[in-house]
């Protein structure tokens, strides 16, 4: 037990060690995060706050003209949020203008300011989960402050998330923290530190793929002979019904804070669940858990797709028209389809020749890939429905001007870090020959059991059922 105790601690320890250290490398950027969008969310969370509606704009705008002096003039188009040569100054009598001119034209309802027309508005109107969040640490901290933290927490919550993913898959320690560090270190730790929705977003999908490696592992197990259990999530009494909880409150959160996201992410795990479970059946395993989970999923993606109908907000005709009319400010297309799919054509050639000159996104891909084939894990195919959901993401939104940009497709950067830390860990040693299933003195060893002394758990409750190997340290 002391010994146990002595892994947790330093478990824990290295856990606050990667959190510090990505606070500390924060700080050197509190702000100059602004895209044309914080103004957005920003005027919404000070209207939730008591603000009137003139003034959250006001103070909206002195924050995103403040932020862009401080922004670098990087080539990168959804990040350059300076125009070359603007002052501060300029920048506030520009947006001034803008809400002045919009106002006179008729958009003077609702909690953001308004910065466009309102049907543009509207898309930041159905967005309130993200605004809301924001409330508490605007009226401590100010926006400066305020958005800085929140964006901290939103990132080091996503990855402790992702650790606490993989400990619940059956993987050690120090590939879980690697999976920590991985999400802070790549595009998903630099999106959820930005003042958008998607960094929150993000972080509740990574609940979300928490509750799914949960409710398809089984019931917490413990080890008969020491009495220990076998995982983080085990000895807090985790199993499917949790799971499922956060699995449905996950996608229930993410619905108020960017509910196309939430869909998409829903309709990717319910597919590559029903995809495995037919699998399973080839195989003559019992698919029981596995179609559980797709059920799961798919009712809540039609839950959600029937709340954004019933609630009128924007759905995917409306985001082609946004699109193709530069924000609604040129008449509808009667039908945007044919010239939509153009866009999908331009931008993913272009898309594929920015990752054949900067290949980190292939290379981290093809390692992705090689724990694929290499290790059996509850995780792959989680992940693999998490990269699904973030081309499908962008392919909603085939923008060039998104093409330098992460945040729209962030979700497919979760595949790597979910799969690389397992290459960490050694194949299963149940697979191994029979001389794996001895100790050093060369003791046969209980069947059933791993040469770590853990007895594998099931995915379900059911024999035959795919089994993946608990957690090693």
């Amino acid at each position: 037990m002391p010994n146990i105790r002595r892994k947790q601690h330093l478990g824990l320890i290295g856990v606050l060690l990667i959190a510090v250290a990505f606070a500390g490398l924060q700080l050197t950027a509190v702000t100059g995060r602004a895209s044309p969008d914080t103004k957005n969310y920003l005027s919404y969370a000070l209207s939730l706050s008591g603000e009137s509606r003139q003034e959250a704009g006001r103070r909206a705008i002195a924050y995103s003209c403040a932020s862009g002096q401080h922004a670098s003039l990087s080539p990168v188009p959804w990040t350059n949020r300076k125009a070359v040569g603007e002052s501060e100054e300029q920048c506030v009598r520009r947006l001034n203008d803008s809400v002045a001119y919009w106002t006179r034209h008729g958009n003077t309802e609702g909690m953001t300011a308004p910065f466009a027309n309102q049907r543009f508005m509207a898309i930041f109107e159905a967005r309130p989960g993200y605004p809301l969040f924001l409330v508490p640490f605007l009226t401590v901290l100010g926006p400066t402050w305020g958005l800085w933290l929140a964006g901290l927490v939103i990132a080091l919550a996503g990855s402790v998330c992702v650790l606490f993913t993989l400990r619940a898959a059956g993987v050690s320690r120090r590939a879980g923290l690697a999976g920590q560090a991985l999400y802070l270190a790549l595009p998903t730790g630099t999106v959820a530190m930005n003042p958008l929705s998607d960094g929150l977003s993000l972080a509740l999908g990574t609940v979300v793929l928490l509750g799914c490696v949960l409710l398809l592992r089984g019931r917490p197990r413990t080890d008969v002979e020491s009495g220990t259990s076998t995982g983080v999530t085990a000895r807090a009494g985790a199993g499917p019904r949790t799971g499922a909880v956060l699995v449905a409150g996950g996608l229930t959160l993410m619905f108020l804070v960017r509910y196309s996201q939430a869909l998409l992410l829903a309709v990717a795990l319910a597919a590559v669940f029903l995809a495995w479970s037919g699998l399973l059946r080839l195989k003559r395993r019992q698919p029981g858990p596995v179609l559980r989970a797709a059920g799961l999923c798919g009712a809540l993606a039609a839950g959600i797709y029937a709340g954004a109908h019933l609630l009128g907000w924007p759905m995917g005709q409306d985001s082609a028209q946004d699109l193709l009319t530069h924000h609604y400010q040129r008449p509808d297309l009667p039908n945007p389809w044919p010239e939509f799919f153009v866009q999908e054509g331009v931008f993913w050639s272009a898309w594929l020749r920015r990752q054949a000159a900067q290949p980190i996104l292939p290379a981290l891909l093809a390692l992705s890939a090689w724990a694929l084939l290499r290790r059996r894990s509850v995780v792959l195919p989680i992940a693999l429905a998490a990269g699904a959901a973030g081309l499908l993401n962008q392919a909603g939104h085939p923008n060039l001007g998104q093409l330098y940009g992460y945040r729209l497709i962030v979700f497919l950067w979760l595949l790597p870090a979910l799969a690389i830390p397992l290459l960490l860990d050694r194949p299963p040693t149940d697979t191994a020959p029979d001389d794996a299933s001895r100790d050093p003195a060369g003791a046969k060893k209980p069947a059933g059991m791993t040469a770590h002394g853990v007895a594998p758990a099931p995915v379900g409750d059911t024999p035959g059922e795919v089994r993946h190997p608990m957690p090693r340290s």
